[in-house]
């Protein structure tokens, strides 16, 4: 019994990844989830008691394995700058994943305190990745250069995201560029 609603569970939050991929957040209703997953939509919620408690699962399951990515593509660099330079790639190389494009869809819409607290602390676990490799570069304020690195990654992913004009690479190539260029002061 707890093996079929641990597989329902994670059937409803793949096909939530599905709409809020293919259609943003007013795409995730209870009926959409249900008619996905083949669930009656009463039984939807026996699992979520509102779509917010969807997203907030949904952050607690996805960004843990973002995160555990870019921490991987850190790992294997040589010095500060090549960490920096991994921490950008991989975030951008990743809005191509569709756990991360629902997790964009989620940040632009309009969520409960505990999911947009759930948010604010993924994104900090990735800003605590990086300022360690800024203090090494010298930055007397390596908390508030992360911040600011990652608004560097946070603008190229909106773009990569609204299919702009350039090609992802160009994005990413700018990005990584304006980011080596920002952390060397």
């Amino acid at each position: 019994m707890a093996e079929h609603r641990s597989m329902q569970r994670a059937a409803l939050l793949d096909a939530a990844r599905s709409l809020l991929s293919e259609g943003g957040t007013e795409a995730l209703t209870f009926p959409a989830l249900a008619e996905r997953t083949g669930l009656a939509r009463s039984s939807v919620y026996e699992y979520f008691r509102s779509r917010a408690a969807v997203v907030e699962e949904l952050c607690e399951v996805d960004f843990p394995l973002w995160a555990a990515e870019v921490e991987a593509a850190m790992a294997v660099a040589d010095d500060a700058e090549t960490k920096i330079e991994a921490y950008v790639r991989k975030q951008l190389e990743l809005v191509g994943d569709r756990r991360h494009r629902a997790v964009v869809a989620i940040s632009a819409s309009e969520l409960d305190a505990g999911a947009r607290e759930k948010i604010r602390a993924a994104h900090g676990g990735l800003i605590a990745m990086i300022v360690e490799a800024l203090g090494e570069l010298g930055h007397t304020q390596p908390r508030l250069a992360a911040m600011l690195l990652q608004g560097v990654v946070d603008a190229a992913v909106r773009r990569i995201e609204l299919g702009a004009a350039e090609h992802p690479d160009e994005v990413t190539e700018a990005a990584v560029s304006m980011a080596l260029r920002g952390v060397r002061g």
